[in-house]
């Protein structure tokens, strides 16, 4: 069965994971399909914009509990320590593919968003919620650790203590709270209908400009020194300056109407 659809329109790529039966849980087969519907999308100028979301009552669920019992009878670090992506193991390229992506992604939360499935949001750039949505990052549960690329994005959301807290009880949280800790941007009664608005919206915004936004963001949250982020400022910003993509902003601003990127 398919695991994610991947359908493109007025350059918005909606992604969905269609296992809702499931609440989306992640199997091998689901881990397989959202980190092919992430890889295909790298490089497709035709995209500015990811939405993601999952089909049925939740958003994800988490690591599928029929996948212990294939894990129990396999090499532990045969299964996680190898690199299939880069830096990352295929359970872990989950999150880390969206952060990959040249464009903006936003999450859309609803159900639940527990353990892999809260680390796969945590790879957009921005989380919209349903108030109702729970979130956990579940791994102490099962007597496990956050091992799907949160590590990397949770320490730059929130407070040390918090996460500490969130992780050692692996308590569920409502998206009030979760907004509160830094987990979810914005809370909406239909969060997909509204990832769409602002998926809309920055569709219509110079692709470039909204390329070279998300790189000089990632430079400026990777620890690099203030000269090495000041540089990067200065060198997006002349990449940007009197080009195609730049003038046309500029006129459709002054001539007030929807500009047409080419």
């Amino acid at each position: 069965m398919a695991r994610v659809s991947v359908e493109i329109e007025n350059h918005i790529a909606r992604v969905t994971l269609t296992r809702g039966d499931k609440m989306n849980a992640l199997d091998n087969d689901m881990v397989e399909a959202i980190v092919a519907a992430g890889e295909g999308l790298k490089g497709n100028n035709d995209v500015r914009v990811v939405v993601l979301s999952g089909e049925g009552p939740a958003f994800c669920a988490g690591l599928d509990v029929a996948n212990f019992g294939k894990f129990a009878g396999a090499d532990p670090v045969e299964l996680v320590m190898p690199r299939s992506h880069g830096a990352a193991n295929l359970f872990q390229q989950v999150c880390m593919v969206w952060t990959q992506l040249e464009v903006p992604v936003i999450a859309a939360l609803h159900g639940v968003a527990f353990g892999g499935g809260l680390q796969l949001a945590l790879g957009a750039d921005i989380r919209i919620a349903h108030p109702e949505t729970r979130l956990s990052v579940m791994e102490m549960k099962w007597g496990l650790v956050p091992d799907m690329g949160g590590m990397v994005i949770l320490p730059k959301l929130m407070r040390s203590d918090v996460l500490r807290q969130l992780i050692y009880t692996a308590d569920q949280v409502g998206a009030e709270a979760a907004q509160g800790m830094g987990l979810v941007t914005e809370l909406s009664a239909d969060p997909l209908a509204r990832a769409m608005e602002l998926a809309g919206q920055m569709a219509l915004k110079s692709p470039s400009a909204m390329r070279a936004a998300k790189r000089l963001i990632a430079v400026s949250e990777s620890g690099a020194d203030e000269a090495t982020v000041l540089h990067e400022e200065s060198r997006e910003q002349a990449a940007l300056i009197g080009k195609p993509h730049q003038m046309e902003a500029i006129m459709a601003n002054m001539q007030k109407r929807v500009p047409n990127f080419k």
